[in-house]
Formats: C-alpha cells, structure tokens, sequence
C-alpha cells in the first residue's frame, strides 16, 4: 500500500508542477488553484506513504520520479530542449532510485 501511495503523491506532484508553468506566475486562477492543491495531495499522500516505507528511499523516489518525469513533460508537451547533460541528468536520477532500492529500501 505504501508504494501505490507514493506512486499517487508523484503523480499528484506532477500535475502540480506542470500546472504551476501555466499559473504565468500564479496569476491565472485556475492553474494556480490546481498547483496548491496537487501539492497538498502529494504531501499528504507521501506522509501516507512514509508509515511504512523508510523516508530516505520514499522521498528518492517522490522527488526523482517526479523530477524525470517533469523533465520529459518539458520537452515532449513545453517545447523544452533536450541535450545530453539533460538525458545523463535523467539517467543519473533514475540510477541513483535504483541504487536506493537495492541497498535496502524493504
């Protein structure tokens, strides 16, 4: 259960942060309103999620998933551009998640 809370705190985080481009500084309403709210869910799903899960490893994965993810958000729906210090940022994020897990995120 606490991995499926987490995975919810990340998507929320996601439409959070994506939301936040199209607040134009938090000066459109409606976008405004979705980032505070989708930041409120993810925080409180991840304090769900970290009853069972160890807090080093949840918020790893919380913030690297939700950092890729938005990273790739970016450049395939933004415009953003995509060069190699990106793609090995993304990669060494997702790398450093795998490595939590493996050292002992059970």
């Amino acid at each position: 259960m606490g991995y499926a809370l987490l995975a919810g705190a990340i998507v929320a985080e996601i439409l959070a942060t994506t939301s936040m481009k199209y607040s134009d500084g938090f000066t459109r309403l409606w976008p405004s309103v979705i980032t505070g709210v989708g930041y409120v869910v993810a925080f409180a799903l991840l304090a769900q999620a970290l009853k069972t899960l160890q807090v080093g490893t949840a918020y790893a994965i919380w913030s690297g998933a939700g950092t890729a993810a938005v990273a790739a958000l970016g450049v395939l729906f933004l415009g953003e551009t995509l060069s190699l210090a990106k793609i090995a940022g993304i990669v060494l994020i997702i790398a450093g998640v795998v490595v939590l897990n493996l050292g002992g995120a059970h």
